[in-house]
């Protein structure tokens, strides 16, 4: 390995570590705000039937918002070809939102022993609905490659959609440590499986001469 590409792998692991500090922050709020929004939810008795349109509504979402970002990473740092580009854009998007909103999240309602624990698969149950909005990601992200806006969204969106599968499962009110393990959840659902979409996924498909560095606040 040349000194040039040791240097540029070691800005990529600054990067990420970057990109994984700034938004620790972020989604930490957004982890304590939804286990208080999933508290008020039990204790006013709301049917289940919200949390779980609501989930149906902020998944699809997240997949849209993810597929634009990684997308758009890829092609800000790649002249790849478009098929590429889709291939990227849709696993990272479909596969890692469906690990953050759905398969993190029913483990901790499995570790959790929670009473009305069910794994959604949006891709599946929802394909008409989902599948379309993540080709409406990748074009865009193809065609408009922007990654900032999106990105942050796409934080808030997963921290909401992963909340609202763990709430379909709840049976009452969480006590306080179940309040904390949930939150703890919600941020590991969260923090890594999305900055990973965002950011490490699509730069590992990146020739290594296209590596460049952008700045790295």
């Amino acid at each position: 390995m040349s000194l040039e590409t040791l240097q540029v792998e070691m800005w990529m692991l600054k990067w990420i570590a970057v990109e994984l500090r700034r938004h620790a922050p972020f989604t930490v709020f957004g982890a304590v705000t939804g286990v208080a929004i999933m508290v008020v939810l039990s204790l006013a008795d709301i049917p289940r039937s919200m949390s779980s349109g609501l989930f149906w509504g902020l998944h699809p979402l997240h997949v849209l918002l993810s597929a634009l970002t990684s997308t758009a990473m890829y092609r800000l740092r790649a002249h790849g070809s478009l098929q590429r580009a889709v291939v990227i854009g849709y696993v990272g998007s479909i596969g890692i939102a469906t690990l953050s909103d759905s398969i993190i999240p029913y483990l901790g309602e499995w570790l959790l022993d929670l009473p009305n624990r069910e794994i959604h698969l949006g891709f599946i149950e929802r394909w008409w609905l989902v599948n379309p909005l993540a080709a409406v990601g990748i074009i865009v992200g193809y065609f408009w490659p922007h990654t900032t806006l999106p990105h942050a969204g796409h934080v808030l969106l997963s921290t909401w959609a992963s909340l609202f599968h763990m709430s379909l499962a709840m049976g009452g009110p969480p006590d306080l440590g179940m309040a904390l393990a949930l939150g703890a959840f919600l941020f590991v659902a969260v923090w890594v499986p999305c900055c990973t979409s965002d950011i490490v996924f699509p730069l590992l498909f990146v020739e290594r001469g296209s590596r460049e560095p952008l700045a790295v606040p």
